[in-house]
């Protein structure tokens, strides 16, 4: 979470810290503060075609090995590159990990 003070601060940020603290009271239970945990993740970006193409030459693997790192079909990884398909629900995920994160995150 974004220190109150620093620029670009925004009301859901209070409202987390406000859940935080109802929750150490005891006033919010823990299924309750999940729910406001995941409001405050930042949205996940769409991944283009050269996107991905620039993610594989990044760390330098074939489609088939980043295929396999995120539990897809090589045909997939293939339409995702020529823009025939876009990666979405945990595929979409696992490429922002690695894009953020690196290979060794995902292996």
């Amino acid at each position: 979470m974004k220190d109150p003070k620093s620029k670009g601060s925004t009301i859901l940020d209070a409202v987390h810290e406000t859940a935080q603290n109802l929750q150490s009271l005891g006033f919010i239970d823990k299924r309750a503060m999940r729910r406001y945990d995941a409001l405050c993740l930042d949205p996940i970006p769409s991944y283009t075609a050269e996107d991905i193409r620039s993610l594989r030459g990044r760390y330098k693997i074939s489609q088939a090995v980043l295929a396999t790192v995120l539990n897809i079909s090589l045909s997939t990884v293939q339409k995702w590159e020529i823009g025939e398909k876009h990666p979405g629900g945990p595929s979409l995920k696992l490429l922002n990990i690695l894009d953020r994160k690196g290979l060794d995150n995902l292996i």
